[in-house]
């Protein structure tokens, strides 16, 4: 019986609602479950109990899927896995394998998020974890990528969190996501809407692609100069106890100076859905790049003025301070935040760029200096006085000069992909309801 229950059905399409698309197009609406490979454990969530935790886990064997696997776009994260062992899978998991081409939903937490198991990824079978549900799709009625791109609509993933527990953590159960109705057109038109659409996300994943190299080559940069002290002209500078003569040793609090944060009350409504751009530690955290240029909730200039919240200047550097403590993101525009950062103004234009990467180097170092019983939180007062080594102005501004040019790069590519996603997401509903036609 149980394995009878998570066979995709064999119930006929002929019978189903029909949803007319604003174009002129009749799609039949069709329960998900139908759409189903029919074989064990097509749809299937992840495991009961105690049969999956984390003193299961080691460092290899069957990758894990979890929750941070799905936040990159279409294909899972590939660097984020926990693994269990064969034996483990053989004994208790073997009803949660999924595959690639296979499609992973969120079933606890972040509901909403979707993603198909790439087939060049690290295996070729993986195990959902409790918090994940899979599809496996019968390849005859479906195309997975118009799967994905009709789960990953605004609409959609509103009537989902609809379905949303009330208590605890937001979930919805399997059952629901079974009998999800939605519009099938023939199978040549969703695979044309599913090109269609990964045109943009190619395009959006080689200027993520891009922004890693030059990230990366920042961070390079900050390394050798000075952390293997290869900088311009090292050979002529003496080292005493690893410090460049001619070096300063300073505090945070003699180079930069340190803003807080505030929020205003979520009980007026006249503080927000404005025009200033208050960022938060998740629009930092989600955010692909150091380059941050929106953020997900705006406030007015009442809700400004009449809470701790305050104008960050542009070209500062804000820090996530607590809980998530140490994510770093730079700002061209005057902004302000919650309470839960730091935000860097340096007192000398220059070494913006050379505070920003020596900070993101010692990220474990700020870690050790936070504290708290229900979550971490480094004080602006231990923040201050944490100890920095300066180069000399030549240095810096060389230093500068090298990674803001890559920076400004970043800065491009970021934009574009902006442009990229928004125009992908106004497409992408009159595509799924026929509007516009294929």
């Amino acid at each position: 019986m149980e394995e009878e229950q998570s066979r995709g059905s064999a119930t006929s399409f002929e019978d189903q609602e029909i949803l007319r698309g604003a174009g002129g197009m009749s799609w039949p609406r069709k329960k998900l479950e139908l759409l189903a490979a029919d074989e064990p454990y097509s749809f299937v969530g992840g495991p009961f109990g105690s049969k999956l935790t984390s003193r299961d886990y080691s460092d290899q064997g069957i990758p894990v899927i979890r929750g941070s696997n799905l936040n990159n776009g279409r294909f899972l994260d590939m660097n984020e896995f926990v693994y269990v062992s064969d034996s483990k899978v053989r004994k208790d998991l073997s009803g949660n394998l999924a595959k690639p081409g296979d499609l992973v939903f969120t079933q606890r937490g972040t509901l909403g998020q979707v993603a198909i198991i790439p087939k060049e990824g690290i295996s070729d079978r993986y195990v959902v974890s409790q918090s994940q549900m899979k599809l496996t799709v019968d390849d005859t009625k479906a195309d997975q990528f118009f799967l994905y791109y009709y789960f990953s609509s605004r609409e959609v993933i509103d009537r989902i969190t609809n379905f949303t527990s009330s208590s605890g953590v937001p979930h919805i159960n399997l059952t629901v996501l079974r009998n999800f109705e939605i519009p099938v057109p023939p199978l040549e038109i969703q695979k044309s809407i599913a090109s269609i659409l990964s045109a943009y996300d190619d395009l959006i994943e080689n200027n993520r692609r891009r922004i890693q190299l030059l990230e990366q080559a920042a961070r390079l940069l900050y390394k050798e100069w000075f952390v293997r002290l290869r900088f311009p002209g090292h050979e002529h500078v003496r080292v005493m106890d690893g410090v460049p003569e001619g070096w300063e040793k300073k505090k945070i609090a003699d180079v930069c100076e340190t803003v807080g944060g505030g929020t205003p009350s979520t009980k007026v409504s006249e503080y927000w859905n404005g025009e200033i751009t208050w960022i938060v530690p998740t629009d930092v955290t989600n955010n692909d790049c150091l380059v941050l240029l929106d953020s997900e909730r705006k406030i007015t200039d009442k809700g400004l003025r009449e809470s701790s919240a305050k104008m960050i200047p542009a070209e500062s550097i804000l820090m996530t301070s607590r809980a998530s403590v140490g994510y770093f993101a730079l700002v061209d525009s005057a902004v302000c935040t919650n309470q839960g950062f730091i935000n860097i103004i340096p007192h000398r234009a220059e070494l913006r760029m050379y505070l920003l990467f020596n900070l993101m180097s010692r990220v474990a170092e700020i870690r050790r200096n936070a504290k708290g019983s229900t979550y971490l939180e480094i004080s602006k007062g231990r923040f201050r006085a944490i100890d920095i080594v300066l180069p000399p102005k030549t240095i810096a501004d060389e230093f500068g000069k090298i990674t803001n040019d890559l920076i400004h790069q970043v800065r491009c590519l970021k934009l574009s992909t902006l442009k990229l996603e928004k125009a992908r997401d106004l497409l992408l509903p009159r595509l799924m309801n026929g509007e516009i036609a294929i």
